[in-house]
């Protein structure tokens, strides 16, 4: 059977191809090449960027929404309050310029990659994504979504249309640190972002994340309520002692699962760190 391409203008077009056939969705482009490799293209191809309604940052009472075909330059001019400078830090390390232009902020999170920079930051925001298909829209946490290296819980017929942050996430400061082998165009040993809010002296809240180190980013539970309530001057010490439970790192050519938890470890302090105010430096440390 021959190939099919398809680029509708409007998101029901969209999803009622989507219900009728298999097809496989191109929004930036920059994964979906690479990933046929030395292959013919077999797939349908349902190319997304004819749907202006899935493009751009906007503000409602509840959420701060991303749209899916918002690419990380776009994120990295938009305005947004302190909670998302992980993120921009995060945008700046995703690839090249030219890809940043092109990629998407929902494609980083479909390809589900263990090293995809998008996920930690999001991850602290408490980050929603919305599904719709012909029968349904529904909303997932990001934590929900990804289930495992190239796994997500996006369905037949589905499509991811937003990122949604809770108004109650969007706040505090926050900073992220990935660790690589070279200053540019790397794939992650470890990534670390955090957001810490914080009044007189003390943390309030803490959320902190690690991604290259899981199958899937990993939120730090037990970390996160071990900082809460205690002061800022403490959180070096309270990082140093813990024992990183949530994390299940590999050996692999980047390096060894015991240097990726100790490399963990540092890269976590300098996040809080930079998210507090301090003088660590964000983006990548390589």
């Amino acid at each position: 059977m021959a190939t099919r391409y398809a680029k509708p203008t409007d998101l029901e077009e969209a999803l009622r191809l989507l219900d009728e056939a298999r097809w496989t969705i191109l929004a930036g482009g920059t994964d979906f090449y690479p990933a046929l490799g030395s292959a013919p293209l077999r797939d349908n191809v349902l190319d997304i960027n004819g749907l202006a309604a899935l493009k751009g940052i906007v503000d409602i009472e509840s959420h701060i929404v991303i749209g899916a075909r918002t690419t990380w330059t776009e994120v990295l001019r938009h305005p947004l309050p302190p909670a998302f400078d992980a993120l921009k830090l995060a945008a700046r390390e995703v690839g090249s310029i030219q890809i940043q232009n092109s990629g998407t902020v929902a494609g980083n999170l479909c390809n589900a990659s263990p090293a995809a920079d998008g996920v930690p930051p999001l991850l602290i925001l408490d980050a929603e994504v919305e599904i719709h298909s012909v029968k349904e829209t529904r909303t997932l946490p990001l934590k929900d979504f990804i289930l495992g290296n190239r796994k997500t819980a996006r369905g037949p017929g589905e499509m991811v249309t937003a990122v949604r942050i809770p108004r109650h996430a969007a706040t505090g400061a926050s900073g992220f640190v990935k660790l690589g082998a070279r200053r540019y165009l790397v794939i992650s040993i470890a990534m670390a972002a955090a957001r810490v809010t914080t009044a007189q002296g003390k943390i309030v809240e803490a959320a902190i994340s690690v991604g290259s180190c899981s199958a899937v980013a990993q939120r730090l539970a037990g970390l996160e309520e071990r900082l809460k309530g205690q002061p800022v001057q403490a959180c070096a010490g309270i990082v140093a002692a813990y024992g990183f439970p949530e994390l299940s790192p590999i050996d692999d050519v980047r390096g060894t699962a015991s240097y990726r938890l100790q490399a963990a470890r540092e890269i976590v302090a300098r996040a809080l760190l930079q998210a507090m105010g301090g003088s660590a430096e964000g983006g990548l440390a390589a």
